[in-house]
């Protein structure tokens, strides 16, 4: 099938397939007349990307495991652990930042809030 054909059957846009051949996450053979022809099997791997993609992995990373994944059961191919285990360290680090950033968000609301209702205060008792 080419590009355009798997990008409908997939659900993902041209230029997602072209980035992801160029990462080394696709091989298409070539015709020819230079077009890219994509096995059927292609759509699954295209998917499979995907998901990995929305747990937050970088195409690198997942270009790491890949082949392995899609050969095998993800639970047999050891390289995706410390992957899993850096992306999950990952996210508990911008976790506590962002629980930070919102406690001083919500301190600075607070302290403005009471500023507001003195300023308003005085007012009223003039």
């Amino acid at each position: 099938m080419k590009i355009g054909e798997l990008s409908e059957k997939s659900g993902v846009s041209v230029r997602s397939l072209r980035y992801y051949e160029q990462q080394g996450l696709l091989q298409p053979g070539r015709l020819m007349n230079g077009y890219r022809m994509y096995h059927p099997f292609a759509v699954e791997q295209v998917k499979t990307i995907q998901f990995y993609i929305s747990l937050g992995l970088s195409t690198e990373q997942i270009s790491s495991f890949l082949h392995c994944v899609m050969v095998n059961k993800e639970s047999f191919c050891t390289e995706i652990m410390p992957i899993y285990q850096q992306k999950l360290a990952e996210v508990d680090a911008q976790i506590a930042m962002l629980t930070s950033i919102k406690s001083n968000l919500e301190d600075r609301i607070r302290y403005m809030r009471e500023e507001s209702e003195a300023v308003q205060k005085k007012e009223d008792d003039k």
